[in-house]
């Protein structure tokens, strides 16, 4: 009596119970989602940050990315994707179950001697032949380990987003420190022939000149100042955190990528071992193996074995059934044929797709040489430039130029401090592109670089 209980719980049914979707659920949680909080600093000691330094002061690419893959909505869509594979290998792992069948007669022969009644009792009982379950669950495993790596290419993806960002606001950063300067110095210059205008040593065209450039220097400094609100904004969207979080954050503005780190020699090898996309392809691949190989087994039928009792109008029978599908007469060639195609296909694309990774690798490696080369020209250029200003600056000071000589010479200076901020950007993109391309942080030297990439390449399904 004691095992009646357990026998009824183990027959209950489940309940369809209601989870409605409340968009201001969603929106506090997104105001509640915070970097400080010591959920996420025991997520960044969980996965290798070193505790030294937290508190952060500083937020570079290698935090932000942290926030992304603690706070980012878009891994918990790729998460439940990948749950959803998982339930599939249960699924497919589940032997089919039998079915029962049953049935009733009733005769309105008047003969007494027979019985009017008949009664069926038969149960088909599957069996698979040629190891077809084993093979689907192979195949479900395939699909599972492809959707796991899904969640390290969003991840990957998020941190590409942020170092890109980041790279832009950094160069939105020089360009307002450049252009505050320029603006100053462009207010100097109209002050200059204000006065000169006053004192008749200039005409108003020189003055009206003089006030358009630095209406024009304005307006451009309002732009830039207008773009770093908008990448503030970027940030949020890339980390899943609040804007309202990412303004009271300190950006790490530093640049600690150097020309060295580029792995020149080893280019390809480093794009093959690391792409994502390229393991989830091999997967894909795999997956296109097993269904070739289940449509071959396809060719063998399955069998249903029915035994059964009856009782018919007095009669006490019992019988053996067999049925299988009569795969037998065309061996399943067109199915077979289809995952040939298949899995040809998938090799194709693989091939396909490594063949553009290496060009890709290439050209980027490229472009950054070409980034760097278009910098130390523009360094140059810059040194000569200073050296002409100091020049300038002991002239001034012996009274053989005067001071709107010297405001120009230092305007020039600025233009060229411009030009090395846009060559330094040009080269940060490049590399924001190789870095992409290969999915591995240039900074080698950094450990918590390297303990970052380890977290997306070795994502799991938890946080």
């Amino acid at each position: 009596m004691s095992c009646f209980p357990i026998i009824l719980a183990g027959c209950s049914f489940q309940k369809y119970v209601t989870k409605p979707v409340e968009p201001a659920t969603y929106i506090a949680k997104l105001e509640r989602k915070d970097p400080t909080s010591a959920e996420f600093n025991q997520y960044l000691l969980n996965n290798g940050y070193a505790a030294e330094r937290l508190p952060i002061q500083q937020w570079g690419s290698v935090e932000l990315t942290y926030c992304a893959l603690f706070f980012h909505p878009s891994l918990d869509v790729a998460r439940a994707q990948w749950r959803s594979a998982q339930s599939a290998e249960a699924t497919v792992a589940e032997r089919t179950a039998p079915t029962i069948n049953g049935n009733i007669a009733h005769s309105d022969d008047s003969d007494p001697s027979k019985k009017p009644f008949a009664f069926g009792l038969s149960i088909d009982i599957p069996i698979d032949t040629v190891n077809k379950r084993n093979i689907r669950i192979e195949n479900a495993q395939h699909l599972s380990q492809a959707a796991k790596l899904e969640i390290a290419q969003a991840a990957w993806q998020l941190r590409s987003n942020i170092t890109q960002t980041l790279t832009e606001y950094r160069f939105n950063e020089a360009q307002l420190r450049l252009i505050t300067e320029e603006e100053l110095r462009r207010q100097e210059i109209a002050n200059l022939y204000q006065k000169r205008v006053s004192a008749g040593a200039a005409s108003n065209i020189e003055l009206s000149n003089a006030k358009m450039q630095l209406q024009t220097v304005t307006s451009a400094l309002n732009t830039v100042q207008q773009n770093k609100l908008v990448l503030r904004s970027k940030l949020a969207s890339n980390t899943g955190l609040p804007l309202a979080k990412v303004e009271t954050m300190p950006l790490e503005l530093d640049n600690k990528r150097k020309s060295e780190d580029i792995p020149d020699k080893e280019l390809q090898t480093s794009a093959l071992l690391n792409r994502i996309d390229i393991r989830i392809a091999l997967e894909r691949y795999a997956t296109a193996e097993t269904k070739l190989k289940l449509e071959i087994a396809k060719q063998y039928p399955d069998i249903v074995i029915s035994p059964g009792v009856a009782y018919e109008f007095g009669d006490n029978i019992w019988s053996l059934g067999l049925s299988g599908l009569l795969t037998l007469l065309n061996k399943n060639k067109v199915g077979i044929a289809e995952a040939t195609m298949l899995r040809e296909l998938e090799a194709a694309q693989f091939e396909a797709l490594q063949t553009k990774v290496i060009l890709d690798a290439n050209t980027a490696n490229a472009e950054v040489n070409q980034a760097l080369q278009a910098l130390e020209h523009q360094k140059r250029l810059l040194t000569q430039q200073q050296s002409n200003t100091q020049r300038l600056q002991r002239k001034l000071t012996a009274g053989e130029i005067d001071r709107l000589e010297m405001t120009y010479a230092k305007l020039e200076e600025i233009n060229a401090e411009k030009n090395v901020a846009l060559a330094d950007f040009q080269l940060n993109k490049s590399l924001d592109q190789l870095e992409n391309i290969l999915q591995k942080p240039l900074v080698n030297n950094e450990s918590k670089d390297s303990a970052m990439a380890n977290t997306i390449i070795k994502l799991e399904g938890e946080k």
